[in-house]
């Protein structure tokens, strides 16, 4: 496959709608401390029943923002059948396993564990305290829900992450494709096919190393 040329420059912002911008606003810049560096305030937009709304941004680093839409008088009706999980805006069926609803989130980086432990430090007096701490692979992280009901995490490497690694990923993913491309796809079929890639591939990357 050709490889396409690689231009983008990261995240310029995340967007969430809130019922709730009090406790938003809050949560990202009185508990965190991200600040406010931009808004949009728009009397409706495009269609006709478009109501009102304030397009809000916060600084979360390296000129990257996390951005949410207060839209006026729109009450909070968005939602699921008693029981339902996730945040208030995308429910899951009762049904849903927790680590499915979970696997929805935002994480964002710090440099070190030192600024892990501030940023658990200020959750943990807020009334949003982590939830979790986890060390898996090459990160760790705190978890917490923020006002919305949003999973929100933040992470911090434990070591770099090597170009082997960057290797395996993409066998990984190659792998991945072709099992879910086929009936029963499982995670036993995917590491047989990793391994018939790494085997098929191994002759040309001796020359290339």
């Amino acid at each position: 496959m050709t490889e396409l040329e690689h231009r983008v420059q990261g995240v310029d912002h995340v967007a969430f709608p809130t019922f709730d911008p009090a406790a938003t606003v809050h949560f990202y810049r009185d508990v965190l401390g991200f600040p406010v560096v931009h808004s949009i305030c728009a009397a409706g937009w495009g269609p006709e029943d478009h109501p009102d709304f304030i397009h809000f941004f916060f600084d979360i680093g390296n000129d990257d923002r996390i951005a949410f839409f207060y839209y006026f008088g729109t009450e909070q009706s968005v939602g699921g059948a008693p029981g339902a999980k996730g945040d208030v805006y995308a429910r899951f069926g009762a049904d849903v396993p927790e680590f499915f609803v979970r696997s929805r989130h935002l994480a964002i980086h710090v440099d070190n564990e030192a600024d892990l432990l501030e940023y658990r430090r200020r959750l943990d007096a807020s009334q949003w305290p982590v939830e979790m701490q986890i060390q898996h692979e090459t990160i760790e992280s705190i978890y917490t829900h923020d006002p919305n009901g949003y999973m929100f995490e933040i992470t911090r490497a434990m070591r770099p992450v090597t170009p082997q690694e960057d290797l395996d990923a993409n066998l990984t993913i190659d792998a991945l494709l072709d099992v879910v491309g086929e009936p029963e796809p499982s995670f036993g079929k995917l590491l047989a096919r990793k391994a018939e890639l790494i085997v098929g591939r191994a002759a040309d990357w001796e020359p290339a190393r």
